[in-house]
């Protein structure tokens, strides 16, 4: 199941050599053949899209199969996987999958919206902002301008997310649905986050969002995110301190 029922490993004892199928992959074609060939943080950041878009609904999976390959104790000098770069030092990559698998993650912010008229990116930007100065690293995405999995490749990494949207048709918009819809799942493991956005005549965007990020196994933090059309001085006053206080539970996981 990494990711297809029918995956298998197989291993080359004469070559210590691993074919795990998809497992250690990357979506990356380059002229060389190893991954030590490559820029390190170009084949590492490929080979985390790749985990984050494909494989992380099967970290469970992730870990059972690393372990027991580990307690046969076999001499793995290689892994070749079906598609992407070759790992001749391939201690790394394994330690990273486990680590990716078992959740760890770094004290980051993810903040991904999407806005109709600029009122909702007012908002992100506060919270970023306010994340800022909680001493807390934030990457901010606008979509659809941001490639979906791109940001999912990012979340990997980051133990908080925030989620934004106006509202149009008494919903959410399309492009933040379909986000929530893949994050759904994906199922990360160990987030923390909360959704926001502005609206006109009717707020039912943000519960749908909180819905779907719960869905998605995001652990939610209770605040007052939205804004009636144009958020004013003191709303994005209040939304700079949320930032702040978010930041801090996000160093505190």
């Amino acid at each position: 199941m990494l990711h297809w029922p029918d995956s298998m490993f197989t291993y080359i004892p004469q070559e210590a050599l691993l074919l795990p199928n998809d497992a250690f992959g990357q979506h990356l074609a380059t002229s060389q053949r190893f991954a030590d060939e490559v820029d390190e943080c170009l084949v590492f950041d490929e080979a985390a899209k790749y985990y984050a878009n494909i494989l992380w609904p099967f970290s469970s999976l992730v870990i059972k199969k690393i372990e027991e390959v580990q307690e046969m104790e076999l001499e793995i000098a290689t892994i070749a996987p079906s598609h992407g770069l070759i790992w001749r030092n391939p201690s790394r990559i394994i330690e990273t999958y486990l680590r990716w698998a078992q959740g760890e993650a770094e004290p980051r912010v993810v903040v991904v919206y999407e806005t109709m008229w600029g009122s909702t990116r007012r908002i992100a930007r506060a919270l970023v902002e306010g994340i800022q100065q909680g001493g807390v690293e934030v990457s901010l995405y606008a979509l659809p301008t941001s490639d979906r999995s791109d940001v999912i490749a990012d979340l990997l990494e980051a133990k908080g997310i925030l989620v934004g949207s106006s509202v149009h048709n008494n919903d959410m918009l399309l492009n933040i649905a379909a986000f929530l819809e893949d994050l759904k799942g994906l199922k990360p493991v160990g987030k923390v986050g909360a959704a926001f956005g502005s609206y006109g005549w009717g707020s039912r965007a943000i519960p749908q969002m909180e819905e779907k990020l719960r869905q998605a196994g995001v652990e939610l933090v209770e605040a007052d995110l939205s804004s009636q059309f144009a958020p004013d001085q003191d709303e994005l006053e209040h939304y700079i301190t949320f930032g702040q206080e978010f930041a801090r539970k996000v160093k505190e996981r």
